[in-house]
């Protein structure tokens, strides 16, 4: 069984999504008591996209969110490292391109994303860190990236109550409902193990993200994070590229 941790095997938690991919949404529906839905919609709003522009979604799973996107006329690229997860996608929305890929090594050119998001997926991730790296290498400067991950409740009874949940109440529904109780069991130890809001803030400014916020949603169980590479980068860019053009004309 996969434990949680900061040292996760991607082959691992690969598999362990593959195993769920079919009944994935239906469990998260049941297991947020219908908040997956909420979170999905605040992200989206977050994200705010346009006709046009191009989105990058990542750990897109089933591509719910991602189809979500593409209503505005957005150009969405959805990516999961999950076999399993990609083909599910493909099958219930042929219209949105799916991409298997790892977070930390993202198969796309620099500068090329109006806007990255990832939903609850940066835990999954081996090196967090390294990814948030290469969601502010593939993004056009100005560009922004949302995060929807479970979080830390501030409030103290909230925190508790929360944690009997994920110890005693979610892996008990799960063992009923699931096929794969064993992945539930890592969901609710990888949410524990997570950091807080303010470290994955800190994260985002490590990354090169300014403009970096957080809005707590369902008392702060999960919480919407928000960043912008700088515009600047597209000034630095034409200062550089007119240094070298000067530099060959001489």
């Amino acid at each position: 069984m996969t434990r949680a941790d900061m040292s996760k095997e991607p082959q691992e938690v690969s598999a362990m999504f593959d195993g769920v991919a079919k009944k994935y949404d239906r469990m998260n529906a049941l297991l947020s008591v219908g908040n997956a839905a909420i979170w999905r919609l605040a992200t989206v709003r977050a994200i705010a996209p346009e006709k046009g522009e191009k989105i990058l979604d990542i750990a897109a799973g089933t591509g719910t969110s991602a189809a979500a996107l593409a209503k505005s006329g957005a150009e969405v690229t959805a990516v999961d490292f999950s076999p399993g997860m990609i083909a599910e996608g493909r099958r219930r929305h042929p219209e949105i391109e799916f991409v298997e890929a790892d977070a930390e090594v993202l198969p796309f050119g620099d500068d090329e994303f109006d806007a990255v998001t990832i939903s609850f997926g940066l835990r999954n991730v081996n090196r967090p860190q390294v990814a948030l790296a290469e969601m502010y290498r593939v993004l056009k400067p100005g560009g922004r990236v949302v995060i929807c991950e479970f979080s830390q409740p501030p409030a103290t009874l909230i925190r508790a109550g929360y944690g009997f949940y994920l110890k005693r109440v979610m892996p008990t529904v799960s063992r009923v409902a699931s096929s794969n109780p064993d992945a539930y069991t890592y969901l609710g130890e990888s949410i524990q193990e997570w950091p807080d809001q303010l470290e994955l803030s800190r994260w985002l400014r490590g990354a090169g993200f300014t403009r970096v916020a957080y809005r707590n949603l369902t008392a702060g169980i999960v919480a919407l994070h928000r960043g912008r590479k700088p515009a600047q980068e597209v000034r630095l860019s034409v200062r550089k590229r007119a240094a070298a053009k000067g530099s060959r004309t001489e």
